[in-house]
């Protein structure tokens, strides 16, 4: 059986004279007549929705057309889009809002909360059988969501500053009332109505302001990741889908030969774990969803990639999944490189290296002494390339 998946990405928009994040998205997708591509609650990002696709290859090859075209149209006004969970240098203004009714009255309500949502994350779905399987197998794949965000923490910057975390958006994110882990319910109408609560409530307005970590979504069969940073590049969203791809298939198959609860609703230590992952990204210890103690990152990714096999096999993504991993491993996270090369040189150097590895580009890494000044590199970074295609994905060795 084909279980089908599709992505969400948002980007920040920048400035590429100075690096610094504007509120010009709307100008970017003036220039755009085609479908999936909209705004977002800070007039400084733009979301990308790709189609529906049964290969890992073919979303990756549709994510990484989009990044062209949006580089490429971002270029001609003097701009740069960058996919990160945060981008070194933004000021924090008030309402710098989309002119949409329901985004101005967040920001009405939220207030510093809403005028602070200068991040960006990645959101993955993956195709269920209907409601009732997508909210009991949240239960069962969130455990081994915050991997996953150790796998794309991209945002080790904030307001010109190195938060010691990989992940500072999660920081940010968490702040809004329904973000973190979903819990445990019993059907979709159980989980329907804990909504209606919260929006009776008057804390939220509608339905799309839950922000778990796992969502059935509203209008499709499907199963909604959002607990990960937006990522630089684009075979980390192509590594992560396979993964959740898998964790959804896996909870499918239990849930339809369980003859009993096949969850034990203790989901209190996830908060703990998503913080973990996001202070320490694959750089440190995660927390083992199987033992719930601490351990290094690459072991419990290695491991949680032997128990997905069979469900990689399966939907043909294991040579795929298995050789990203390994260079995801290899490499470190985002925020990890990003912040090497602020140390070499400057926040400019990693405004650089967000910006090419957005793009498509793998600059090799030079010595600090043998770069040109901050100016030489923004000119660089405003005279448009146009890279070809990324590899397909290959095995590994």
């Amino acid at each position: 059986m084909t279980v089908r998946l599709g992505a969400e990405e948002e980007f920040h928009v920048l400035d590429v004279e100075s690096g610094r994040l504007v509120p010009r998205a709307a100008e970017l997708l003036g220039r755009f007549d085609r479908p999936g591509l909209t705004s977002e609650l800070q007039r400084s990002v733009v979301e990308s929705n790709s189609g529906v696709h049964d290969t890992l290859d073919g979303l990756w090859t549709d994510l990484a057309s989009t990044r062209r075209r949006l580089d490429a149209a971002a270029s001609t006004a003097g701009l740069a889009v960058v996919a990160a969970g945060t981008v070194p240098l933004a000021g924090l203004g008030s309402r710098d809002v989309t002119a949409d009714p329901r985004y101005q009255r967040m920001a009405d309500d939220y207030r510093r909360v809403a005028d602070e949502q200068l991040i960006c994350s990645a959101q993955v779905h993956v195709d269920v059988p209907d409601r009732d399987t997508a909210v009991r197998a949240m239960c069962l794949v969130s455990p081994w969501l915050p991997p996953l965000l150790a796998l794309s923490a991209s945002s080790p910057f904030w307001l010109g500053t190195d938060t010691g975390y990989a992940s500072w958006r999660t920081m940010l994110w968490q702040r809004w009332p329904t973000a973190g882990p979903a819990g445990c319910h019993r059907d979709a109408a159980d989980y329907d109505e804990a909504v209606a609560e919260l929006i009776r409530s008057g804390v939220i307005s509608d339905a799309g302001m839950i922000y778990h970590d796992v969502r059935p979504s509203a209008h499709q069969n499907t199963l909604e990741l959002r607990i990960c940073d937006a990522c630089p590049r684009v075979e980390t969203v192509v590594l992560v889908a396979g993964l959740f791809r898998a964790l959804v298939r896996e909870a499918c198959e239990q849930l339809e030969h369980a003859d009993g609860p096949v969850c034990d609703g203790r989901h209190d230590w996830l908060r703990a774990a998503a913080w973990r992952a996001a202070r320490s990204g694959l750089e440190g210890h995660l927390v083992d969803p199987v033992t719930r103690y601490g351990a290094p990152a690459p072991d419990v990714l290695t491991g949680m990639l032997a128990r997905l096999r069979p469900a990689l096999e399966a939907a043909g993504d294991w040579e795929t999944v298995h050789g990203l991993l390994e260079e995801a491993l290899a490499t470190g996270t985002a925020a990890h490189r990003l912040r090497r090369a602020a140390q070499a040189e400057d926040l400019l150097a990693s405004v650089d290296l967000m910006v090419a590895e957005t793009r498509g580009e793998r600059p090799a890494s030079r010595p600090a002494a043998g770069r040109p000044p901050a100016t030489a590199r923004l000119d660089a970074l405003a005279a448009h390339r146009h890279p070809g295609r990324p590899p397909a994905p290959t095995p590994s060795a």
